[in-house]
């Protein structure tokens, strides 16, 4: 038994030192392996540093990431009922995105390889082009350099204008073939391109067949891709137009007095951008944000393009002018100056405005321009904000409530003789009916307006500078503060200040001047026969007596929404809400005279009323006439105005009117027949007279 023992104890030992002996071996050649890797791991960092060190060291250097934007569609435009004004075109177009680094004579050769596949017009060639790119070409600027004296040691621009001065000068670039002449227009496209901007090459009227052949070889054309113009559509026709402004070109680019701030806001030098009126007014809405895409270079090569952002087109914009009543006003205005214009040659236009004296939304814009030396009227809407006239008796009403406010009269004693005013040293002044005194009558203020007694605001001009009239009397004392008095009471009306419509190019009006030596003209100034204001100005005054003394900034927007699809606006996104600039303070029973005298203007008895055309009008109509002595050089002309609202009760619209340059002591009654007919559009267009009287 111990032997069988010994020898089972053997056998385990034996056993035991053979997997003892295994070990080393295999961590051995661990050991081995990780050495060999090692090895191969160091070598190839070797290799990498010090054979590809400085290539990588390179790449890495000039490695960078650019970024490249490309526009988006503009929002479209709508009018207050929904319908579309403005929209876009979409149109095929042939691009060139530059390259980071790229040659004069690389561009050559791409435009003169783009013009085998594609034709473009070449009415805006100019000579300088044609030298630009004839000079592009590697080759012709060294034939011209050999001619031109230490070409070695003149500076880059320098040599540049003394190579374009001898390529002029000996007619090089003259006899272009029609291929090279389209090539030239296109090179100096490119040319005049930032680092991974990007032009339109054409931007319109490209065919299929052209932009297949384009698309088939555009390996062959580095930066050249085709891609898609946006340009303005007037579904809504182009009478608006002249509200909606307009969006430049892409030749256009940038609006020279804008260029530094649109630039610093991340346009680029050939955008297309909103260049007046309400496409300028509210550009950062409409614009959108452009589809972003980043291009990572190495060694000035494109090497990727990545979509960061897709982009987000523009906004929508809704008007608070409603197209169909726009258009009706436009005609309206258009038709009578064309009826006038035949007896009354110095007419130089027309304007109307129309909007709600509660909120300051304008619903329509109208007007027209006619050269007086040719006859010809020409749309002109936006001349109802920038264009001034001294306006007559409109402003009589402003004038009665500075008095009222003043003191000088007051609801219950207000009375005054209407009487040819004489004061020393000057013609008598007198109202339009009573030349010669036979009209003599007392006249409370409500009367005053109702008659458009002139000699009535004389003598508030006079109490408001501390007077009291008597025939014969001297003004030369009077304070020249008058002039300012006065012009603060017609200022809260908006009368002589701009009115803060959203729209740019705006006129504050005209102030007469008023020094001590122009002290008579104040008494002129007190009946609207001096000053010069704008229709909408006149739009904004009558508004605020409408609406009890709230003196509304008038505006377009309704609203802002984000884009919709298929010609519908999106959800709002922003709504205009009425804003108030100033109030007119004033007690009930002063409005209550003010107020009194428009409706007699229109519905009152005495035989010289001034508004009795419009008596026949429903809903109930209050008004104001106006009269202005104006000249056209040495010929004594008249404006015959007007402002107005309805109904009496309870106002939802006002009109104002301007026709100028109408001939000295015409029977014309063309400003109540505007102000009658648009009321007539307004009930039918915009909203319903029923339930007002």
């Amino acid at each position: 038994m111990k032997i069988f023992k010994n020898k089972r104890n053997l056998s385990q030992n034996n056993h035991g030192n053979r997997k003892t002996d295994s070990i080393p071996f295999r961590l051995n050649f661990l050991f081995v392996v990780v050495f060999l890797l090692f090895a191969a791991l160091i070598i190839q960092l070797a290799h990498l540093q010090i054979i590809d060190g400085k290539k990588y060291a390179y790449d890495a250097t000039n490695s960078n990431m650019q970024t490249e934007t490309k526009n988006v569609p503009r929002g479209m435009i709508f009018d207050s009922s929904g319908k579309l004004l403005v929209s876009n075109n979409a149109t095929t177009a042939i691009t060139y995105t530059k390259p980071l680094s790229v040659t004069s004579n690389q561009m050559v050769d791409v435009a003169n390889t783009l013009v085998n596949y594609i034709t473009v017009d070449t009415k805006q060639l100019t000579d300088n082009m044609k030298q630009a790119y004839y000079l592009g070409s590697t080759a012709n600027e060294e034939k011209v350099q050999k001619h031109i004296k230490d070409a070695d040691s003149i500076s880059g621009s320098a040599l540049y204008d003394k190579e374009m001065e001898y390529v002029e000068k000996h007619g090089l670039a003259k006899n272009l073939s029609p291929k090279q002449q389209q090539a030239a227009l296109i090179y100096n496209k490119m040319n005049g391109a930032y680092s991974l901007s990007t032009v339109m090459l054409k931007s319109s009227g490209v065919s299929a067949v052209e932009m297949a052949k384009v698309g088939a070889h555009l390996s062959e054309m580095p930066g050249v891709k085709i891609g898609t113009n946006w340009t303005r559509a007037y579904p809504g026709g182009n009478s608006i137009k002249s509200i909606i402004g307009t969006v430049t070109t892409e030749k256009q680019g940038l609006p020279s007095d804008q260029i530094n701030t649109l630039l610093a806001e991340g346009y680029s030098r050939n955008d297309s951008v909103g260049s007046s009126y309400i496409e300028s007014q509210y550009e950062n809405a409409l614009k959108g944000d452009k589809e972003i895409i980043k291009i990572e270079t190495q060694n000035d090569k494109i090497k990727k393009e990545i979509k960061e952002y897709g982009g987000k087109p523009g906004d929508d914009v809704q008007l608070t002018i409603n197209a169909k009543f726009q258009n009706e006003v436009q005609n309206i205005i258009k038709n009578l100056e064309t009826g006038v214009a035949g007896g009354n040659p110095y007419v130089p236009g027309a304007y109307a405005v129309v909007m709600n004296p509660h909120t300051g939304a304008v619903y329509a814009l109208a007007g027209v321009t006619r050269d007086v030396k040719t006859g010809k009227i020409t749309d002109n809407a936006i001349g109802a904000i920038n264009q001034t006239f001294v306006m007559g008796s409109v402003v009589k009403g402003a004038m009665v409530m500075g008095a009222l406010q003043d003191g000088v009269i007051t609801p219950t004693n207000n009375t005054l003789e209407e009487q040819p005013i004489k004061v020393a040293g000057t013609a008598p002044k007198t109202s339009w009916f009573n030349k010669t005194g036979s009209a003599n009558m007392p006249l409370t203020a409500p009367e005053a307006l109702e008659v458009s007694s002139n000699t009535y605001m004389m003598q508030l001009a006079l109490k408001e500078a501390g007077l009291t009239y008597h025939s014969g009397m001297s003004i030369a004392g009077m304070p020249t503060s008058i002039f300012d008095k006065m012009r603060d009471n017609f200022k809260q009306f908006g009368l002589g200040v701009k009115t803060g419509i959203d729209l740019p190019g705006e006129s504050a009006g005209f102030e007469g001047p008023s020094s001590r030596a122009d002290i008579g003209k104040a008494l002129d100034l007190s009946f609207g026969n001096y000053d010069s204001y704008t229709t909408l100005q006149l739009a904004q005054y009558i508004s605020t007596i409408a609406n009890g003394g709230y003196r509304l900034q008038p505006h377009v927007l309704d609203s802002i929404h984000d884009n919709g699809s298929d010609g519908k606006m999106g959800r709002t996104i922003y709504q205009f809400m009425p804003n108030v600039l100033n109030v007119v303070s004033a007690t009930p029973a002063q409005w209550n005279v003010v107020k009194t005298g428009l409706y007699d203007v229109v519905h009152g008895n005495n035989p010289y009323i001034t508004g009795k055309y419009l008596a026949g009008v429903k809903p109930t109509i209050a008004a104001k006439t106006g009269t202005a002595q104006t000249y056209y050089g040495k010929t004594e002309t008249e404006t015959l105005s007007g402002v107005s609202y309805a109904p009496y009760n309870d106002p939802q619209v006002v009109v104002a009117v301007a026709f100028p340059g109408m001939s000295a002591n015409t029977e014309s009654k063309v400003n109540l027949q505007a102000i009658q007919q648009i009321y007539a559009a307004y009930w039918k267009d915009v909203q319903s007279s029923n339930g007002f009287n």
